[in-house]
């Protein structure tokens, strides 16, 4: 992974080759931010840059021994710490290298979800388990094999069980020699202070349209405008973006759920609510939990257009269409409402709540909340 291959962030990248150049990089750094923004591509390349036995122009050389073992994710300097499921094998990291390679390989914008959806087929939530601290400890004890530093980049470290989180911090506190740990993570918040307290933080900031766009461009061959609303409607979220492009069906089936419940509790048309209720309870809970959220975000975007901040606005082209008309019912009287009964629902879904009696119910409180103007 070169510098030259990760989209935007500029300015991180900067400051990582003056750091490597004048041998002031911190040995433990911290590269945190919202989701879709590159960081763990970031945290690859910046290994390789140290690593590379030829760098030049701010950039690893690509060609030397060490560059081609870093392309294949296989270098023997470089470890990966990375949330994994419970398996009767282990509860290490090394049991799910080969998958972690293949994802990282592929395109190494990718999330948690989509990694747990590759290791495990139970939809089970995966963790850093304690026994990685004893595997940590023993990669890092031994002498590099080929290069100067022997790198440990962690993603994800706020999904360490407590224990290791311990263990991490007392090595972090006193590395081996020539050690650097490159931490990756979305919520800081759930990281151990004292492990925030000795490393260098890096944010890492959402991509610019025009990055995403230029991303959406390598990968897809799509028309201009598209690029453009897709752009736009991610925030700066690379993987949000191609998630638009490969779910536009399922989100179009959402839409179409939130039009037609707006409507009929508009018209308090109790017969049709039913109907509703029946036709969405039958879909899944997983994916009645993503209408719900889906929900959230289309009345929190028909707020802001409410408002007359359309620039402030991420809606698709028909979501755009029926919300200009839809809007002028979302207002400061009942958005709290509208989204605090989403949210009760999201929460009975998630507790298995029989999801006909849900959503009926949610339904009939819209009929009294939409008409309030």
């Amino acid at each position: 992974m070169l510098f030259k291959d990760i989209y935007g962030q500029d300015s991180i990248k900067q400051t990582f080759i003056k750091a490597v150049s004048s041998n002031r990089l911190a040995h433990a750094i911290l590269l945190y931010g919202p989701q879709g923004t590159g960081k763990l591509a970031l945290a690859i390349a910046l290994a390789q840059y140290v690593e590379c036995q030829n760098k030049h122009d701010g950039e690893a050389c690509g060609v030397c021994p060490s560059c081609k073992q870093f392309a294949k994710i296989a270098h023997p300097d470089l470890h990966f710490v990375f949330p994994i499921t419970r398996s009767s094998d282990s509860t290490t990291c090394d049991n799910f290298l080969p998958e972690w390679r293949n994802q990282v390989q592929e395109f190494p914008y990718f999330n948690l979800e989509e990694w747990e959806k590759t290791i495990s087929r139970d939809n089970k939530q995966s963790t850093i388990y304690t026994n990685e601290s004893n595997e940590i400890l023993k990669k890092l004890s031994t002498k590099s094999y080929e290069s100067e530093y022997k790198i440990m980049i962690v993603w994800m470290p706020e999904k360490m069980q407590e224990d290791c989180a311990n263990k991490l911090l007392k090595i972090i506190e006193e590395p081996p020699t020539k050690t650097l740990f490159i931490l990756v993570s979305e919520d800081i918040e759930k990281i151990l202070p004292t492990i925030l307290s000795r490393t260098q933080k890096f944010f890492v900031p959402p991509l610019t349209e025009a990055d995403i766009a230029q991303a959406l461009s390598d990968k897809y061959d799509l028309p201009a405008d598209k690029l453009s609303n897709i752009s736009h409607i991610a925030n700066g979220n690379l993987i949000k973006a191609i998630n638009l492009i490969e779910t536009s069906q399922e989100e179009n089936e959402y839409f179409n759920l939130f039009v037609n419940i707006m409507r009929r509790s508009y018209l308090r048309d109790a017969q049709g609510i039913k109907a509703w209720s029946d036709e969405i309870s039958k879909i899944g809970r997983k994916k009645q939990i993503a209408f719900l959220r889906y929900a959230q975000t289309m009345i929190r975007e028909n707020f802001i257009l409410n408002l007359h901040e359309s620039k402030l606005n991420y809606l698709t082209q028909e979501e755009n269409n029926f919300s200009v008309r839809f809007s002028p019912f979302i207002n400061e009287k009942n958005i709290y409402g509208f989204l605090s009964e989403l949210d009760l629902a999201e929460r009975h879904i998630e507790q298995n709540v029989q999801p006909k009696i849900v959503f009926f119910d949610f339904a009939l409180k819209i009929t009294m909340l939409i008409k309030m103007r």
